[in-house]
């Protein structure tokens, strides 16, 4: 089992380009970490480096105590999967298993009992003498990691292992790897740019932009407390809506106010939130943030806010089955509301939402940092 270290790592190409810049992570023991962020975001090349399958251009990375840079990736003691299964068409699932054993000449009878094992535990012992041609993608996607699974490597690292599965096996998928890691006490490092998967699987994640590190935490901490709007929007789905709004003070009470000139809103922020840095932010443009789920249009909920009803026109609704999703218009700007499936708006309807200022979060308009959560 092994910690990994990545100390001011960069990725430099030929003429100039940096796909990677400065990163500096650590890794525990058994941890299973994720790299989130959007493609070219730099994640699957960081994987690559750790992988020894990229060549790291400065900095130091670290397996255990152990410095990798210049070793082989043989010799890593890694197992990687990969998004597109990279399974031999020729050999049976026995084979495709246990070809990098035969490679390291590992006995006979040891090579069974790894297969076998990993299979049990994959659910893949009534394959073995199937060709990956004959089988689901599902069912691909477990002899890769059983072929991971024999060598009992040190960390996994696993690019985008999903990606070419439909929804209900990815969902299924989620749960089976989130249940091998736990069987097997293993160091996973996962790439996805599926914010659902980070949020589910992950003990930490970690969200890139540019080649650089935005946040590193657990999925509920960078739920609830993003450091920048990059961070806010990318995690949630439907996504954080954002608002264009002025910050206002009258005594000791801030609030957003935001809308057109014909029809004004504000949000009193709630003294708990209240943070010296707001003193910087008077009558000058910030960005709200607040989450779908926190836009009601109960009328129990309605009737006890004392700040943030607004009116909105229903453009679409979604029925979702245990949620309705409301796509609204207020004085120009877009909001998403995440209501009860009893709501009865429909498309063309007038309705109020209540904001609820417990849960709006604000972000420097200049380098979109957060101000408060």
């Amino acid at each position: 089992m092994a910690s990994l270290s990545l100390r001011g790592i960069y990725k430099k190409y030929p003429g100039g380009f940096v796909a990677v810049t400065d990163v500096n992570l650590e890794i525990k023991d058994k941890e299973f970490i994720i790299l989130v962020g959007p493609s070219g975001c730099g994640k699957s090349t960081t994987l690559r480096m750790i992988a020894g399958l990229e060549e790291i251009s400065e900095g130091e990375l670290y397996i255990g105590d152990r410095l990798v840079n210049d070793i082989a990736p043989k010799d890593r003691d890694i197992a990687m999967v990969f998004q597109n299964y990279a399974l031999y068409p020729h050999m049976t699932v026995y084979d495709n298993m246990a070809f990098g054993l035969k490679l390291r000449k590992v006995p006979k009878d040891e090579i069974d009992r790894k297969v076998k094992e990993a299979a049990r535990i994959l659910d893949l012992e009534h394959l073995l003498d199937r060709k990956p041609k004959a089988m689901s993608g599902g069912q691909r996607q477990r002899v890769a990691l059983g072929r991971a699974i024999v060598r009992s490597p040190q960390v996994f690292l696993l690019d985008e292992p999903l990606s070419n599965l439909d929804a209900k096996l990815r969902a299924q998928m989620r749960t089976e790897i989130a249940k091998l890691h736990q069987k097997l006490g293993t160091t996973f490092i996962y790439v996805t740019h599926d914010q659902t998967e980070a949020m589910t699987m992950g003990d930490r994640i970690v969200v890139m932009k540019d080649g650089v590190i935005q946040q590193v935490d657990t999925p509920q901490v960078l739920y609830e407390k993003p450091c920048n709007k990059f961070v806010a929007g990318f995690l949630g789905s439907p996504q954080m809506n954002f608002v264009d709004s002025i910050l206002k003070k009258n005594g000791s009470r801030y609030y957003v106010e935001f809308g057109s000139n014909s029809q004004k809103y504000q949000v009193e922020i709630p003294e708990a939130k209240v943070v010296p840095e707001l003193a910087n932010y008077v009558d000058r443009e910030v960005t709200m943030g607040i989450r779908p789920e926190s836009v009601h249009d109960e009328e129990m909920y309605l009737s006890n806010a004392t700040t943030g009803i607004i009116d909105c026109d229903v453009e679409i609704t979604e029925m979702m089955g245990a949620e309705t999703f409301l796509y609204l218009q207020c004085a120009g700007i877009p909001l998403t509301a995440r209501v009860s499936p009893r709501s009865t708006a429909k498309p063309q309807d007038t309705i109020k939402v209540a904001l609820d200022p417990n849960k709006i979060h604000l972000f420097s308009k200049e380098d979109d940092k957060t101000i408060i959560n």
